[in-house]
């Protein structure tokens, strides 16, 4: 990462602190998801989006591209290539935006952000603490940085998080909508498992294929899901961290009674689970079925019952992410969520929210493909 300051980007400083705005009313000062005050003079015109581009997109309309300046390419271009493509069809100006470079693989520029002249930098939460001095610099140059939390699986901060970024954008009614939405579905799912024995369930990230212990969650993402949709995580206080890989004995231990693996569109994840708008149910679930070949997986409950899932790695930390924990309950207590249907609740959401239309698998079953 560019942690300096060059003679370049000194000379940018005034640009950002100077910045001319549209003459609005002042705006009231933001809190963003882990308390933070921002204050902005007016809803941003020049944005810059570190992550969470759907959030953005749902939140502001496809319109709220056109006030984005930069943002971090890599993370839809590469990582998820099947999600780019509709997206830039549906926003074409997305292929000229400048890539600011990313955080996690030290390619992120405090340059390149300063020369657009924002008057917001957009970030996760994790990026923002573990950045520290990158962040620092930007925001003495006069650009204030808004952190949203949506990988703690904390209601509160899904909804601060949104409702800051509808503030900070001009976008406050849908904005409302859509907390109002996240804050209805979890509560009306934590009613319906209230009080029910939470089954085992373990969670592994799909990247690697069967070769390959993929991370678990615990107090976060996954891990945090699966509690709130009334599962018993086998991963919690055996990991470091919110998230790393769980030793496969331990695994084996703790004989859960449901596995779910998290695929995506990964373009470069050789033997990934593939889920997402371009696959297919059998493609997934060919995917699925090398997990069963692993050393004593055919002896866990779940695999027995045939219960094993893979779920889109897109359905967590996001604002959607309640129509995974939809599944996921649905799965561990089919009796309370009978007349629910999680994937017809992610195909509405995308109707209401969304400029590309749901396609493809994002939850599935092993169980049909193993009979």
């Amino acid at each position: 990462m560019n942690g300096h300051i060059s003679r370049r980007a000194a000379m940018i400083l005034p640009l950002a602190v100077a910045l001319p705005c549209r003459a609005r009313a002042a705006m009231a000062p933001i809190t963003d998801a882990i308390g933070r005050t921002v204050t902005l003079k007016a809803p941003a015109e020049r944005i810059v989006l570190g992550f969470n581009y759907e959030e953005f997109t749902a939140i502001g309309g496809a319109a709220a591209w056109d006030r984005v300046v930069g943002f971090n390419r890599r993370q839809w271009e590469v990582n998820r290539p099947s999600l780019w493509m509709r997206y830039q069809k549906a926003i074409p100006r997305l292929t000229g935006l400048t890539d600011i470079g990313e955080m996690e693989n030290g390619t992120f520029s405090t340059e390149t952000v300063l020369s657009l002249r924002p008057d917001l930098l957009v970030v996760i939460a994790y990026d923002y603490k573990a950045n520290a001095a990158a962040m620092q610099q930007i925001e003495a140059a006069g650009v204030p940085i808004l952190a949203l939390d949506f990988q703690a699986q904390d209601t509160a901060k899904h909804i601060a998080g949104t409702l800051a970024l509808g503030a900070a954008i001009g976008a406050n009614d849908r904005a409302r909508a859509l907390a109002d939405l996240y804050r209805d579905k979890v509560a009306d799912i934590q009613r319906r498992v209230a009080g029910r024995t939470p089954p085992r369930a373990y969670f592994e990230l799909g990247a690697g294929g069967p070769a390959v212990i993929g991370n678990t969650y615990n107090g976060a993402m996954w891990g945090r899901m699966v509690e709130t949709a009334g599962g018993a995580n086998v991963a919690a206080g055996k990991i470091a961290g919110p998230w790393a890989p769980m030793a496969p004995e331990a695994v084996l231990a703790a004989r859960p009674e449901f596995v779910f693996l998290s695929g995506s569109s990964w373009a470069k994840a050789q033997g990934a689970i593939r889920t997402g708008y371009d696959v297919d149910e059998q493609t997934a679930r060919q995917r699925l079925l090398g997990y069963t070949q692993r050393p004593g997986w055919s002896e866990l409950p779940a695999v027995k019952a045939g219960n094993l899932f893979a779920l889109d790695a897109g359905l967590a930390r996001a604002l959607w992410d309640w129509t995974a924990m939809q599944y996921v309950a649905k799965q561990l207590h089919p009796d309370a969520f009978a007349d629910i249907d999680p994937v017809q609740s992610l195909r509405e959401y995308h109707a209401t929210y969304m400029p590309v239309p749901y396609e493809g698998t994002w939850m599935v079953r092993l169980r049909e493909a193993a009979a």
